[in-house]
């Protein structure tokens, strides 16, 4: 199946994608970065799925979520009759849950449940055992039962029920996971956890205050960043993927089931703005936790906890999203210099800024990051795309760099902290000197991609947001000209150009889709430069590519037409709230912004 026919299910710790087929092809337990017991989705059947649906097969006629919540009913039509099968994740209590309902809505509909359970990202077949409500399956530290009350039955190394159902008939299925030395948790009652979970994300959706147009789009794109939270810890993955394509067939392949310090102020602005302050409060002290050290250690990701170590590996026994490979598992660019992050970790702790706010402690450790950077913003970098070519002065770490001293100044000099606040603003101002003459193309009027480069980059964009330089500046407009001239394509913005013969700056053979985040911030930059209508065109044209449940992933094709890379994407999605917020013409939270 494409991308986009996958839907998705989540329980504040891990995620499931569930197919139009009605197929659980992907699911990690007993967390978003553990192990995946379906891994169907980076290969075949035979690597783990558990699909329920008419005995004919075929794809859903129809899928929704309820509204407000993420449950997901997706029907059939058979020459038999209608069925409907109800998916959800209850919010973790004792384990992970998995539960699905058949529902009868017309005739008598015949139905096959295929359940393969492959541990370890699909290596390990477990031992399965039959039990008096279902079955159990165990594989070294994993044990995953299933319980219903369907007849079961084995198939080679598939087990299979096949039963029918009448209108109004309901038939329940839950999966859940345990440690393997532990018992079984107890059973859970499917109907009773489908109300739970459906008052839960009620509940949850009507805190949200936004107000804009487009507010279904918002409302999805806030309860897919509510999915990808892990709740123990307070920390948002990027997506609950790894390996889907940057591009068809290709090798650009990446674990993104960790958390991005980059992701932590546009995530933590888009929920602030819509009134989700725990979430935002909790995501802040996660990155306060895991960034907590020296500050020659930031790193630019961490685990779920604040893991520092996230070694990448390749999987050689899936073969990847048709046929995509290397599988990885880890992201190396973990051990990468990005000068940026240290630009996002002052614009937070300006973003949440007041006089009463400021405590000694924290300036130590603001402080603590300029004084590394005094030195480490002249340096090159790999820049924000994490590329795996050479380091570069990359036009817009700089600029982020130059956003660390500028709100370090800001803060110091309003809350009057100590601190040589003088040559902080001396160093921001001889940054932006050495930007405007070194990154900038004054016969083609834009900025570039790095020092010396005539190539260009989306990254661009947020120069306005930033405060760098005002958005009438003729330099402004020039770049934004550029980007729209050189890098959008078929009406996408693409983060830079690849796959000349040179191998482009990022190291890699190939091209990518265009990146939607990116295609977003052309629409703010619009916005910024008061072209409006034309940013709200772009807006509702980018909204349209997104799936019929509303999900985005991180970038799109429009050559095949198809989404591609992994999904559904926290960054899409933040920027889906962001520009509506900002189309809308909404005020933004009460916090100092530059």
């Amino acid at each position: 199946m494409r991308i986009e026919d996958y839907g998705l299910l989540g329980d504040l710790e891990t995620a499931a994608l569930v197919g139009r087929d009605g197929s659980v092809d992907w699911l990690c337990l007993p967390r978003f970065d553990s192990g995946a017991c379906f891994a169907a989705l980076l290969g075949g059947h035979n690597h783990g799925h558990w699909r329920i649906g008419p005995a004919a097969g075929g794809p859903a006629a129809r899928r929704r979520y309820r509204p407000g919540t993420l449950i997901l009913e997706q029907e059939w039509d058979v020459p038999e009759g209608t069925v409907r099968v109800i998916d959800a994740m209850p919010p973790r209590d004792e384990a992970a849950n998995v539960v699905r309902v058949v529902e009868g809505v017309s005739g008598r509909v015949p139905m096959r449940m295929d359940l393969a359970i492959r541990l370890d990202y699909g290596a390990s077949v477990p031992w399965v055992t039959r039990t008096v409500d279902g079955l159990s399956a165990v594989a070294g530290p994993d044990a995953v039962r299933l319980r219903t009350p369907a007849e079961i039955h084995g198939e080679g190394l598939s087990t299979v029920s096949e039963f029918a159902v009448d209108a109004g008939e309901r038939v329940p299925f839950t999966l859940d996971w345990h440690p393997s030395h532990r018992p079984a948790p107890e059973p859970v009652l499917a109907f009773h956890a489908l109300e739970q979970t459906d008052a839960f994300w009620q509940e949850w959706s009507e805190v949200s205050t936004y107000e804009g147009e487009w507010a279904d789009a918002v409302g999805t794109s806030l309860r897919v960043l509510k999915a990808l939270t892990y709740a123990p810890t307070g920390g948002i993955v990027a997506a609950p993927t790894t390996s889907l394509p940057e591009a068809l067939g290709g090798v650009r392949n990446w674990d993104y089931r960790y958390c991005w310090i980059r992701d932590a102020t546009l995530t933590l602005f888009a929920l602030a703005q819509c009134g989700y302050a725990e979430e935002a409060l909790a995501f802040r002290d996660w990155l306060l936790r895991a960034s907590a050290g020296a500050a020659d250690q930031l790193q630019i990701m961490y685990g779920l906890a604040g893991e520092r170590r996230l070694p990448e590996q390749e999987l050689p026994w899936l073969p990847g999203y048709e046929g995509a490979s290397p599988v990885r598992a880890g992201n190396a660019a973990v051990e990468q210099f990005q000068l940026d992050v240290y630009g996002e970790m002052l614009d937070l702790a300006w973003l949440g800024f007041s006089r009463r706010q400021v405590q000694p402690i924290a300036w130590k450790r603001q402080v603590a990051l300029i004084e590394f950077l005094e030195d480490a913003a002249w340096q090159p970098d790999e820049g924000i795309w994490e590329v795996r070519g050479p380091r570069r002065h990359f036009v817009h770490s700089k600029v982020m760099a130059w956003v660390a001293f500028d709100r370090a100044v800001r803060i110091g000099s309003a809350a009057q902290l100590e601190g040589p606040l003088q040559r902080w603003a001396q160093i921001r101002d001889d940054l932006h000197a050495e930007i405007c003459a070194e990154g900038f193309d004054a016969e083609r009027n834009t900025f570039t991609q790095y020092y010396g480069s005539r190539e260009l980059d989306a990254s661009l964009l947020i120069i306005p947001t930033t405060g760098f330089l005002p958005p009438d500046d003729p330099r402004v407009v020039g770049t934004i000209e550029a980007v729209r001239s050189e890098l959008l394509q078929d009406g996408f913005v693409y983060r830079y150009s690849t796959g000349d013969e040179e191998g482009d700056v990022d190291g890699l053979p190939g091209k990518e889709g265009a990146f939607l985040p990116c295609s977003f911030w052309l629409c703010d930059a619009l916005e910024a430069t008061g072209r409006h209508d034309e940013a709200v065109e772009l807006f509702e044209r980018l909204l349209e590519v997104g799936n019929d449940l509303g999900l985005f992933a991180e970038e799109y094709d429009p050559v095949a037409g198809r989404m591609v890379g992994n999904f559904p994407q926290a960054f899409t999605h933040l920027a889906v709230i962001t520009t509506a917020h900002r189309l809308s013409g909404l005020p933004a939270p009460k916090a100092h912004r530059a």
